[in-house]
């Protein structure tokens, strides 16, 4: 079968003070994408009433929720929330766990998802959904290490996954390190021993693809347009922070959907993979 995936961080959850514009017209986006999976980063105020935002996304998607889990850290009383959302029509939740609670700095969701037209566990498949640390390389590194083990065959788990995180790690140099403010260098670059900079910090990145993981663009011979660099004046980078990692799966399209209406509901924009799953 062929499935989509997608992430998109939210920006705040969509929610601007009173205004839920944004949300609406972030909901508008993904109905048109028609995705399977999709990670969302950044449900901020999304537990309020009852879940109340969840409920009101799902429902306008046709989706069920894996999670939807907070934040080891934030600042109360709103915090940030990382969802991991699916179609009940096309696969079925065979399990799922919230991995290095008191690791990540968001969250790790790990699924397990089935065809539904699949009756044994011959294409069952994994995806991991979440949202990497923004503060800096180190953290990331050591997030990422709770994610290589899926990169390749490991007991107890099917030998084909999906990896749809914000990673907050940038896919290349910048072409002018001044075109990001000096406050916010030690977020992408290498921290000498001396406390000086050295390039961009890829480290999280590279040890999942050095594990097994492989990035679509590889596989497809497309790169894909940056999802960041547009939203901030100050921080004019064109960037790719969010990715979509696969191991055991084929991939028809990877993408970065641009267009205007994105670039208003979201500081980042989603990143879409069509993905096949065989035996």
């Amino acid at each position: 079968m062929t499935l989509r995936a997608a992430v998109w961080n939210l920006f705040l959850g969509g929610v601007d003070g009173a205004s839920e514009e944004r949300l609406k017209m972030q909901a508008e986006i993904l109905l048109g994408l028609n995705v399977d999976i999709v990670c969302l980063p950044e449900c901020n105020r999304w537990d309020e009433d009852n879940e109340a935002r969840l409920w009101w996304m799902v429902h306008a998607l046709g989706l069920q929720p894996v999670a939807m889990v907070r934040s080891r850290l934030g600042t109360p009383p709103i915090q940030n929330h990382t969802a991991l959302l699916y179609r009940p029509s096309t696969l079925r939740l065979m399990g799922r766990a919230i991995l290095g609670r008191d690791v990540f700095h968001h969250a790790l969701i790990r699924a397990r998802f089935r065809p539904v037209e699949e009756h044994d566990d011959r294409r069952d498949f994994l995806v991991l959904a979440t949202h990497n640390s923004y503060t800096d390389g180190e953290t990331r590194l050591r997030e990422a290490r709770w994610m290589t083990d899926y990169g390749g065959e490991f007991p107890g788990v099917p030998p084909r996954a999906v990896l749809l995180t914000d990673m907050n790690t940038p896919d290349r140099e910048p072409l002018d390190w001044s075109l990001i403010p000096k406050n916010m260098h030690s977020r992408y670059r290498i921290v000498l021993p001396d406390g000086s900079f050295g390039g961009v910090d890829q480290r999280a990145l590279n040890v999942l693809l050095g594990s097994g993981w492989q990035d679509p663009q590889v596989l497809t011979g497309v790169q894909r347009a940056p999802t960041v660099g547009y939203f901030y004046p100050n921080e004019p980078v064109p960037w790719c922070l969010d990715y979509a990692l696969v191991s055991g799966m084929v991939v028809t399209s990877y993408r970065t959907h641009d267009t205007p209406q994105a670039r208003q509901a979201s500081d980042h924009l989603p990143v879409i993979a069509d993905l096949e799953v065989r035996s």
